[in-house]
C-alpha cells in the first residue's frame, strides 16, 4: 500500500510522509492544517488533485476589502504632485517592444480651462463669457480688496467659493505664483477664420494678430495682453507647434483671453492667404524687412501682422505670403526685441496711425 501523503501547495516536493504498517489499516497520523490549493497547482505524479475548499462569505468579503483598500493607496500615491504614475505600459497605449514610438496626439483646443492669478480670475467673472465652475481662494494670506471683488463675483453669479489651504491650492496650481487663487471653467471658444473677418455694423475694422510658431507661454501672455489694450480684434494660433492658452499665459494675460476672438489655423501660410483674399493687409515683422513699421501707411484699412518665433523669426513660408515685411528700427547695440515687445510696439503704432486718422 503506498504511503499517505500530506497536502502539497503548488506541486512543491518535501511534503512528510508517514509510513504505513505491513498489516490491518494504515496509522493515522496528526491531522495537518487544510489549505487550498490554488488554481492549476500539480500535485506528485499520478495523484488525483484536490478541489479547492471554496471560502466563506465572510472571509470573501474580507479579500474584496483589503483589495479596495490597496487599490485606494496606490492611486493617491499616483496622484501626488511630483509623483508618476506606475501603470502598465500596454494600458497607457505604450507601443510594444521594438516598434515605433507613437506620438502623442497635439492639442485639440484653445485651451484656458484653468485660470491662475488674481486679476486673471477677476476678469474671467466680469466677463461671463464662458462658465464657471469654481473658484479656490487660500485662507491664510493677507487680505486685500481684489479678493473681495472675486469672491463678490462669484457668489454674485452663483460660483462656488472654496476656502482651501494654501498647500492645497499650490498642489493643483501650474503656474510658479497662482497668487492665492485659480479658477476652474470651461475651455475657451475657438471661433472661425472667417469670422474674424467678417464685415459687422458698428463694429471695428478687422484689426488681426497672427503668431507664428511662439512656444514660450510668458511670450504669449504678455503679447495678448498687449494686444488687447491696442485693440486688436481677433488672434490666429497655428494648431501644431505652438503654445496655446495654458494658466501662465492666462495669468500673464491679465484677463486678455476672455476678451479676444481666437482662431487655430492648420497652418499659417494657408490662412495668410485667406486673408489676403478676403482684403486684409498682412505685414510681417522681421528685423530684416526692406522698410521700417513707423512709414507703413496703416490707418482705416484691415490689417494683420504677423509675428515670428522666439530666436526663428518668420518662417519661410510665412514671410513669402505676407504682403509686407517691415522691421523696428534700433538705435542700440542689441539687434533684437522679445517678440512680446515687439509685438506691442507694432500693435500700438497701428493703434496710434488708427487713431490719427
Amino acid at each position: 500500500m503506498s504511503p499517505a501523503r500530506s497536502p502539497r501547495r503548488g506541486g512543491a516536493k518535501g511534503g512528510s510522509r508517514s509510513a504505513a504498517p505491513k498489516t490491518g489499516k494504515p496509522a493515522k497520523g496528526p491531522k495537518s492544517p487544510k489549505t487550498p490549493k490554488t488554481r492549476g497547482a500539480a500535485g506528485s505524479s499520478g495523484a488525483a488533485r484536490s478541489k479547492a475548499k471554496p471560502l466563506s462569505p465572510a472571509a470573501e468579503k474580507a479579500i474584496a476589502s483589503r483589495a479596495a483598500k490597496h487599490a485606494a493607496a496606490s492611486v493617491r500615491k499616483a496622484d501626488r504632485p511630483g509623483s508618476a504614475r506606475r501603470a502598465n505600459p500596454a494600458a497607457r497605449g505604450a507601443a510594444p517592444r521594438g516598434a515605433a514610438p507613437r506620438r502623442s496626439p497635439g492639442p485639440k483646443g484653445l485651451g484656458g480651462d484653468q485660470v491662475e492669478g488674481r486679476q486673471a480670475v477677476r476678469e474671467l467673472l466680469l466677463a461671463g463669457t464662458r462658465r464657471v465652475r469654481e473658484v479656490w481662494v487660500a485662507s491664510d494670506q493677507d487680505e486685500a480688496v481684489v479678493l473681495d471683488d472675486i469672491a463678490e463675483l462669484a457668489m454674485s453669479v452663483g460660483v462656488p467659493v472654496r476656502d482651501v489651504s494654501r498647500q492645497k491650492l499650490l498642489s493643483q496650481a501650474r503656474t510658479e505664483a497662482p497668487q492665492g487663487v485659480l479658477a476652474r471653467a470651461a475651455e475657451l471658444p475657438e471661433v472661425e477664420l472667417a469670422d474674424l473677418v467678417l464685415p459687422r455694423k458698428g463694429a471695428p475694422v478687422p484689426f488681426l494678430l497672427l503668431v507664428d510658431g511662439v512656444t514660450d507661454p510668458g511670450n504669449l501672455g504678455a503679447l495678448l495682453r498687449s494686444a488687447e489694450c491696442a485693440g486688436v480684434t481677433g488672434v490666429v494660433l497655428p494648431r501644431h507647434r505652438a503654445v496655446h492658452i495654458t494658466p501662465t499665459v492666462t495669468k500673464a494675460a491679465a484677463g486678455a483671453v476672455e476678451y479676444l476672438p481666437m482662431a487655430l489655423a492648420g497652418g499659417l501660410p494657408t490662412a495668410i492667404r485667406q486673408l489676403r483674399d478676403a482684403g486684409v493687409w498682412v505685414i510681417g515683422l522681421d528685423g530684416s524687412g526692406p522698410n521700417r513699421l513707423f512709414d507703413l501707411a496703416v490707418s482705416d484699412q484691415p490689417v494683420a501682422l504677423v509675428l515670428g518665433a522666439e530666436g526663428k523669426g518668420l518662417s519661410r513660408l510665412v514671410r513669402e505670403r505676407c504682403d509686407d515685411i517691415a522691421a523696428i528700427p534700433l538705435a542700440g547695440r542689441l539687434d533684437s526685441l522679445n517678440v512680446a515687445a515687439a509685438g506691442a510696439l507694432a500693435c500700438f503704432e497701428v493703434a496710434r496711425r488708427r487713431l490719427a486718422s
